[in-house]
């Protein structure tokens, strides 16, 4: 399973069971005796399903994805266009982004099973220490999804980085390191 994980092609489209999946095989083979996930954006949410399996003993949550964001009008709109350009047989291949367009078929699906599974649900079961660290300027996964896994998971730490946007540990390098060597300590 390890190698075949990283062909340049799976098989089939994969879910997030299937990275959780790779992950704890990880840990199983290095037999790691204290477990740390530090997840960022996807990572947070192969983080989240582990803390919720009860394989890691702690998690970092940097920027993550995994909860149902708040969508637009133009949001919808753009989703209903699509679906009715394809019921009328009308052309769609400029949908999407262009990292979308230009993914394979299995990809494809890979990519909507995951960004379409919500974890909001799973947080009350999160029971292990929890950092969460957030740019306040992220547009990807905006602040509210912060302030919901702070409010929803019983043992963290919340720490915002003022100004910084989705990547906010390659914004504030020496400020993430100083966090995480204290937290994991």
């Amino acid at each position: 399973m390890l190698v075949s994980f990283f062909d340049e092609q799976p098989l089939r489209p994969l879910d997030l069971d299937d990275y959780c999946n790779y992950v704890e095989e990880c840990i199983q083979l290095v037999e790691a005796k204290e477990v740390i996930v530090v997840g960022h954006s996807f990572g947070g949410r192969v983080g989240l399903r582990l803390a919720v399996r009860r394989v890691i003993d702690k998690l970092v949550l940097v920027d993550s994805a995994g909860l149902k964001p708040r969508r637009s009008l133009s949001y919808y709109y753009k989703i209903y266009s699509y679906k009715a350009k394809r019921k009328l047989g009308l052309d769609t291949s400029g949908s999407g982004s262009s990292d979308y367009r230009s993914m394979s078929p299995i990809m494809k699906r890979t990519f909507v099973s995951i960004v379409g599974t919500f974890q909001d649900f799973e947080l009350e079961h999160v029971h292990i220490p929890t950092l969460i660290i957030w740019g306040d300027m992220d547009r990807e996964t905006p602040m509210y999804m912060a302030k919901k896994l702070s409010k929803k998971i019983k043992d963290n730490k919340i720490i915002v980085y003022e100004g910084a946007g989705h990547f906010s540990y390659l914004e504030r390098p020496e400020l993430f390191e100083r966090n995480l060597r204290s937290f994991c300590n």
